[in-house]
Parts: structure tokens; sequence; C-alpha cells
């Protein structure tokens, strides 16, 4: 199954697709692709996620492995979008609406 979430965050849309264990995510302003390794990092924010990493000279790599780890836990594409949804409200983006299996776009319920 593949699943698509579209976000506004303050000043673009982004979309996340997740397809197994794979997440895209994509700007849709400015058309950039990218996986989770290409996403920027904030350390604090991480370091609020993980404090041993605080002193951790590769803090960036292994939160990233930790995040992946922490998605295979999820059986579902809908859930592991959930998740991310949550997190990204968290930081004051906005869901606008989903996707599944390129069927009839969605609304998030609030």
């Amino acid at each position: 199954m593949v699943v698509v979430g579209t976000f506004k965050s303050d000043v673009d849309i982004i979309q996340i697709g997740i397809k197994g264990n794979n997440l895209t995510f994509f700007d849709v302003g400015s058309g950039v692709v990218t996986t989770i390794e290409g996403l920027r990092f904030d350390k604090s924010g991480v370091i609020k996620e993980f404090p041993d990493l605080k002193d951790d000279e590769d803090w960036r790599l292994k939160s990233i492995k930790r995040l992946k780890e922490h998605m295979k836990k999820f059986e579902t594409e809908m859930e592991k979008l959930n998740y991310v949804k949550d997190e990204l409200v968290k930081f004051g983006n906005i869901p606008l609406y989903f996707q599944r299996n390129g069927f009839r776009v969605e609304k998030w319920s609030k």
C-alpha cells in the first residue's frame, strides 16, 4: 500500500509518501524530493527525543537510524503516516489531507 499525506508548514506545502518502510518527502513549492537522510535535523530537537546523543559526534546519523527502526514497529503505512502527522503537528504543521493507494483524497479527521 502507498499512502501520501499533505501538510502545510509556515511557507510550504509538503507531501510525505510512505510505501513499506520507505519515506519520501516532497516540497511542492520547490519541487525538491528527498528521503529521510536528506532532511535537516535540529540538534536540540534530537537531544530532546534522545538525550544520550547530546555529546555524540554522530548524533544525526544515529537519530536517523533510530527513527527508521521506530517506523518499522508500525504494521501499516497508515499507522506510520499517523505517527508522522502527530510529530509534524507538534511543530506547527497543519495536516491537510491524505490519500491511500491512489484512491480519493480524504481530509484528516480532527
